[in-house]
């Protein structure tokens, strides 16, 4: 278990964090209480500690933060933006509104389509899948003699997972384009990243722990390890130093973002991200269990999700809190985002 002191109410009793070191978002929490110096406790979840997970889990997903013995939150977005307003200092938003749009749009892209990327690598080679069914028995079965059967329950969590990869879009069909989208985002974010320490600037924004999750995690994998420290020594040392990340300067300008990160805007969440989750939406509510679409004139299927929907409805929201910005419109004209938010 991980304590974190200090922060905003030293002395008080901290939060306790449940979750997994395989976890994109268990992590994605973890990086945002150490930035914010609030202090908590880190629970592995594991044999020994299930019986306090779901007594407390409402679905079985994590992290599960447990800020007391009868107030608990799941899911990593509403985690984070609760205590950002619990605690604002050092604020993980751009003051200006369009950089803080483009934060909350880039960490939706983060969550919803990076993880697509990292899921199709982690299940999909057979070295992949091996090195993570290992890693998540180790983690979920630490102690003797529960360890003895890891050598059964590797294979076995390989048999589970693989069909899950269907849920995440990692499908015969999909791969292409998401080994594609994999290649060209880790590229865009290197020329991002090579001269400064941070997506917006001198300190993380929401973006980056929504990107950071699912990269950290596909940084740990063997395929996905070996692409970025053979192209992306800037994303390595950003992905290492978001870990436990600091305040070191001031956020950008959208001027001086602009060049490298409209790239990522229009290629990878407008071109890919946006008219997947907008189709999402559209079967879902014209009732119809699959979502289809089209990239570069191939097929794009995977079932449709109602969370999905209401995640885009709820990044459709915080525009419309913000729409009246004419820079914020400029931006997104200028990256093909603004039909979807029309």
């Amino acid at each position: 278990m991980e304590i974190a002191s200090g922060g905003p109410e030293k002395g008080a009793a901290p939060l306790r964090l449940i979750g997994i070191e395989m976890s994109p978002y268990s992590l994605k929490v973890r990086s945002y209480l150490r930035y914010k110096r609030i202090p908590f406790e880190w629970i592995g979840r594991n044999r020994r500690t299930e019986a306090l997970f779901q007594k407390h889990a409402r679905v079985q997903l994590i992290p599960l933060v447990l800020f007391s013995d009868t107030d608990s939150m799941q899911d990593s977005t509403p985690i984070i933006e609760r205590l950002e307003a619990e605690y604002p200092e050092p604020s993980i938003h751009p003051p200006v509104p369009a950089a803080r749009f483009v934060s909350a749009l880039l960490e939706e892209f983060g969550d919803e389509w990076c993880n697509k990327l990292m899921f199709q690598y982690r299940w999909g080679p057979k070295e992949d899948a091996r090195s993570a069914a290992r890693r998540i028995s180790a983690l979920m079965m630490p102690a003797f003699p529960m360890n003895i059967l890891r050598p059964l329950i590797v294979p076995f969590m390989i048999r589970r997972m693989v069909p899950r990869m269907a849920f995440a879009g990692a499908n015969s069909t999909n791969a292409p384009h998401l080994e594609r989208s994999w290649v060209r985002t880790v590229e865009l974010l290197e020329a991002h990243l090579e001269k400064r320490l941070y997506l917006f600037g001198g300190r993380p924004a929401f973006a980056d722990f929504g990107i950071w999750g699912n990269l950290n995690q596909a940084y740990s994998d063997p395929s996905c390890g070996r692409h970025l420290r053979h192209n992306a020594p800037a994303v390595i040392r950003w992905i290492e130093r978001m870990d436990s990340p600091s305040l070191e300067g001031p956020f950008e300008s959208i001027n001086a973002l602009a060049p490298t990160l409209c790239p990522l805007l229009e290629e990878q969440v407008a071109g890919r991200f946006l008219p997947w989750t907008e189709a999402n939406a559209k079967a879902l509510e014209a009732g119809e269990k699959e979502t289809a679409l089209e990239f570069d004139g191939q097929p794009y299927v995977q079932k449709t999700f109602k969370y999905h929907a209401w995640s885009l409805g709820e990044l459709r929201g915080k525009f419309e809190a913000m729409s009246g910005d004419s820079e914020l419109r400029d931006l997104l004209e200028r990256t093909g985002c603004a039909p979807y938010f029309s």
